[in-house]
């Protein structure tokens, strides 16, 4: 564990969320909204979960009194989500930024969506989080394949790398 792992990794989290959201940009409401079977009942609905775990995180770690799951709640448009999740995913970058190193071993409090509480490492949280995210958007780009969006690119970690070269 050092620092310079957990910012590319948080620069990498950041750089794959915003191709997925200009793919996004380009899907119309109906592809948006379509029903389809994943883990979550839509492409909106899995982005917003995306966007939700992301948010939820920050607030765990910056411990926020009463956070709150977005994915619980959002009624706002496409756009609408799309400024929040560009908004937390920089926070989520501009956080490990300037998160001390030391306090990687930290313990963090959280609160399960469905009530009752746990606790991590710091460090293992920011893995958590990296990594269910990039697990939902590999589903994004079955989901987008699925209503017949096909411009699409590598989104991977070692395509990163090789990009950022």
């Amino acid at each position: 564990m050092n620092k310079k792992y957990f910012t590319g990794l948080a620069a990498y989290n950041c750089w794959a969320n915003q191709i997925v959201m200009g793919w996004l940009d380009q899907i119309d409401q109906q592809q948006w909204n379509k029903i389809i079977t994943s883990s979550f009942s839509s492409i909106r609905q899995t982005a917003i979960h995306i966007a939700s775990a992301e948010k939820i995180w920050i607030d765990f770690w910056t411990i926020v009194p009463d956070p709150v799951y977005l994915s619980t709640h959002f009624e706002g448009t496409k756009q609408d989500l799309m400024d929040i999740w560009k908004e937390t995913s920089q926070g989520l970058q501009n956080f490990i930024n300037n998160y001390p190193e030391e306090n990687y071993l930290q313990p963090v409090t959280f609160r399960y969506p469905r009530g009752g509480t746990g606790q991590l490492e710091f460090w293992q949280t920011f893995s958590h989080i990296i990594n269910h995210s990039t697990y939902h958007r590999g589903q994004l780009v079955t989901l987008l394949r699925q209503v017949g969006f096909i411009n699409l690119r590598s989104i991977d970690l070692a395509t990163y790398y090789i990009t950022i070269q």
